[in-house]
């Protein structure tokens, strides 16, 4: 990686809550800074993937990494997103009760186990809060022809990760959760634990993208796509492919296509 950019310059990377939750975005930058002792500094704004979109379209950050494939194409499509790739993936699981009053465990499809929490009359924790999980959940209930405002129990939490795990494991409640965070904090779960996996449609790509200076022309896009080409390189999919939880778990598999990060995508004009 070249040595080019100027020392002391920060950079503003908007990401999903799940790389920051885990530790990862903490060991990727660690080694970035490392290798690229001239490069920016990385402030990382850790929120869920709607709400890293709507701080990049305002133009609040240099470059975002986050997890809602439809979604990005269409901030790409608008003109904001440029140089999008993907990084990594891992998928959702579905939590509950270890005593499963909805019988999932047995279900054969995630939309088939979102049927049968809508009528169990369990409760139901959501994040509700627009994030690349929020999302991926309301194509479920939407799948499974489930009107949520149907349901006795269902709770909205508003929040991350992290704080709906806790919300759910209090009331001993289903819920969907990214694997990668879930194995984080399992530790901490008393209540809840993995009940639905290995669907398909569970799977969850993360990608990442610069902002396109032609949108907002004050953003750092020489130093984003310097950070982006190190995450997709070899060294960054390297140390995404060797993270584990404490108890050694794969939180994250690196997909990166092979030199992905080494041609520079022109920023495009927006008519």
């Amino acid at each position: 990686m070249k040595k080019t950019l100027k020392s002391g310059t920060h950079i503003v990377l908007a990401s999903t809550t799940s790389p920051q939750n885990t530790g990862l975005l903490d060991i990727l930058i660690e080694e970035y800074y490392r290798r690229s002792e001239q490069g920016a500094r990385i402030d990382v704004v850790s929120v869920g993937t709607g709400a890293a979109l709507d701080i990049a379209r305002r133009g609040d950050a240099d470059l975002i990494l986050v997890h809602d494939p439809e979604m990005e194409k269409a901030f790409v499509a608008e003109g904001y997103g440029i140089d999008r790739r993907e990084v990594m993936f891992n998928d959702f699981v579905i939590l509950g009760p270890s005593a499963d009053p909805a019988g999932i465990k047995k279900a054969g499809s995630a939309i088939k186990a979102f049927k049968m929490i809508s009528g169990s009359g369990a409760p139901f924790v959501s994040r509700g809060d627009e994030s690349g999980t929020h999302d991926r959940e309301k194509k479920f209930w939407k799948s499974a022809r489930v009107d949520i405002k149907q349901m006795k129990d269902f709770i909205t939490a508003g929040k991350g990760m992290v704080d709906t795990l806790k919300i759910a494991d209090r009331f001993n409640a289903y819920i969907l959760s990214d694997r990668g965070t879930y194995l984080a904090k399992k530790g901490s779960l008393k209540h809840i634990t993995l009940l639905f996996e290995g669907d398909p449609a569970l799977n969850n790509q993360y990608s990442i993208m610069a902002v396109n200076p032609a949108k907002h022309p004050h953003v750092r896009y020489g130093e984003a796509l310097d950070f982006i080409e190190f995450i997709t390189g070899p060294i960054g999919q390297k140390l995404i492919d060797g993270f584990r939880d404490g108890q050694g778990n794969v939180l994250f598999h690196p997909n990166a296509r092979p030199n992905a990060g080494q041609k520079k995508t022109k920023a495009r004009k927006i008519a």
